[in-house]
Formats: structure tokens, C-alpha cells, sequence
């Protein structure tokens, strides 16, 4: 009777782990595709507040969106797991180019610390996890016999499965925290002592540059004595600090304001200046006559008058020279 009763007791568990194993598929692939469209709706933003007009990175960013979302609808609409392990893939390799660009840079962009980045960051340590997991795990119609023949041996291959995905996540996540903590520590050191402004002709008109001859910018909220860009703002616009040197052909008055951290913002002609991030090399203007974070965003013209393109409520305030930012 035990020799009949063995068999009759798995084949009434394989039933059991079956339904199991449907509910569990479902509530993941939800999950993942939601996942995956949380992915996809933070890189459009990134996109549509200023990514779009960097080189080469604008427009890979818009393929992630598309791909995040028609991946999604995929995962949600069908049960293949070539679609999980693609979207599972997909996480991945987002994750890896986002870690490189914090690293050493991409299509000379390199990516700052910021809130959205820490986001999708986590988001896509959690949908490689998820989708992995769904891809790697058999799904019940693939039981047959041989799962019939020892449950032991389903569980088993299971568990290594969903190990490796576990321990796969485990490494993104533990470098995902390096970058940041590297990132994050490179961003709060603020940097000291003096700063040349230069000029040089992009498209036409005599701007204002930085020693290594990137751009630079004022932001139209600013007033003369108070810089308004702070948190992911100054990261994607990164103050100029120190005190400002002229030199030959920069005629305009110059000084500084006391940022809350207490680092000194060079200030020309009443304007806080900032460089952008997206200006990949020098003679690059990507940040002109932006309206990100707020407000627009103009190139310094070395005769402090307003960019050409410049709105009419983009008046020039009067010189401020050193000043606090008030708590």
C-alpha cells in the first residue's frame, strides 16, 4: 500500500504547486510591468526637463522610454517568458549605463546625483529581480512528467534559480550604492579658490565661458544677491564657485553670492552663473533658452546684455557683490 500511496500523494501536489505557480506568475508580471512603466515614465521625464537636448543621449533616452513601455504591455499581455527575460535584460543594461555614466561617462556625458536617478536606480535593481525570476521559473504547463515523477527535483531546480536571481540582484544593488555614495560625495564637495571667466563666439554671439571654455548661464528666477537653483536643479546646473577672475575681453562688472552651503557663486553683471551639464565640450550652447527647473535658462553674453533669444520678462538685474542667501 505505501509503494501505491507515494504516487498517488505527488500527483496530488503537482496540482497544488500548479495553481500556486499561476497566481504567483500573475501577480508577478504585474508587478514587472509596472515596474517597468515606473522605469519608463522617469527616464520621460528626465527626457522632456532637458536630457532631450543633450547629443546622443537625448535620443537614447527617448528609445529607453518607448522600450520601457511596449516591454510592459508585453509582459502584461502575454505569458512568454522570452518577454520577461527581455524586459528583465532591459532593466539591466539601463542600470549598467547609468552606473558607467556615473563612472566615467558616456558619449562624453557623465550623469550627476540625483533624486530621479536614485529612483529608477532601485526601480531597476526591483524589475530585474521580478522579471528574472518569472522568466527563470517554469511555468505549470511545462510540469509534465517529469515533474510528476519527483517534486523534490522541481523544487530543487527552483530554488537555484531563483538564487542566482537573488544573488544577481544582490551585486546590482551593492554597486548601484557604491556609485552613489561615490557620486554623491563628488557632488558635496564644492570646490574653492578662484575662477577665470573667459569669451569665446558660439553661433554668432560673444559669450561668457569657464577656463576649460564650457558655456555659461544665468537663470531668469535668480536676483543679484540670491541664487534659486538648489538640490537636482544644481546638479543638472552646477554652480560656477570661487571667486571670479577677468580675463582679456570680459568687460562686465564681477562678484560673488554666499550659496546656503556656504560656497562662494560667481556673479556677472547681477547674474549667479551656472554651467549645464548637457554641453558635452567646449563651444556647445545646449542650455540656452531652456525653461527647466522652474524658470528659462540663458547664455552670459560678454557685453551683459540678454541673449538673443531671451524673453521680455528676462531683465538684468543690477551687480550684486557679495551676499548672503536669506534662511
Amino acid at each position: 500500500m505505501n509503494a501505491k500511496a507515494i504516487p498517488r500523494h505527488v500527483s496530488d501536489v503537482v496540482p497544488f504547486m500548479d495553481n500556486g505557480t499561476n497566481r504567483w506568475q500573475l501577480l508577478a508580471r504585474v508587478a514587472g510591468a509596472g515596474l517597468l512603466a515606473a522605469t519608463g515614465a522617469i527616464h520621460l521625464d528626465l527626457y522632456l526637463t532637458g536630457y532631450r537636448t543633450i547629443p546622443t543621449i537625448g535620443w537614447l533616452f527617448l528609445l529607453q522610454v518607448i522600450s520601457a513601455f511596449v516591454l510592459a504591455a508585453g509582459v502584461l499581455a502575454t505569458k512568454s517568458r522570452l518577454v520577461a527575460i527581455s524586459g528583465a535584460l532591459f532593466a539591466l543594461s539601463t542600470l549598467g549605463g547609468y552606473l558607467l555614466s556615473l563612472w566615467i561617462g558616456l558619449f562624453n556625458f557623465k550623469e550627476v546625483y540625483t533624486t530621479a536617478g536614485v529612483a529608477a536606480g532601485v526601480i531597476e535593481v526591483a524589475t530585474f529581480a521580478v522579471l528574472a525570476t518569472v522568466a527563470l521559473v517554469p511555468p505549470d504547463r511545462a510540469a509534465g512528467a517529469q515533474r510528476r515523477f519527483s517534486v523534490e527535483r522541481v523544487l530543487v531546480g527552483v530554488a537555484s534559480r531563483a538564487g542566482a536571481v537573488a544573488a544577481a540582484s544582490i551585486v546590482a544593488a551593492a554597486l548601484l550604492g557604491t556609485a552613489l555614495a561615490t557620486a554623491g560625495s563628488t557632488a558635496a564637495a564644492a570646490t574653492s579658490g578662484r575662477t577665470e571667466l573667459e569669451t569665446a563666439t558660439i553661433h554668432g554671439a560673444t559669450v561668457l565661458t569657464n577656463a576649460k571654455g564650457f558655456t555659461l548661464y544665468y537663470f531668469v528666477p535668480d536676483e543679484p544677491t540670491m541664487s534659486r537653483c538648489y538640490g537636482s536643479c544644481a546638479a543638472y546646473w552646477p554652480p560656477v564657485t570661487g571667486h571670479p577672475v577677468a580675463e582679456p575681453g570680459v568687460t562686465g562688472q564681477i562678484g560673488t553670492i554666499t550659496r546656503t552651503a556656504g560656497s562662494l557663486q560667481a556673479v556677472y553683471d547681477g547674474h549667479p552663473l551656472y554651467t549645464y551639464i548637457g554641453d558635452a565640450a567646449r563651444g556647445q550652447a545646449n542650455g540656452n533658452a531652456l525653461a527647466l527647473n522652474g524658470g528659462y535658462w540663458y547664455e552670459v553674453t560678454a557685453s551683459g546684455s540678454l541673449s538673443k533669444v531671451s524673453t521680455p520678462t528676462s531683465q538684468a538685474p543690477a551687480i550684486a557683490t557679495t551676499a548672503s542667501r536669506p534662511a
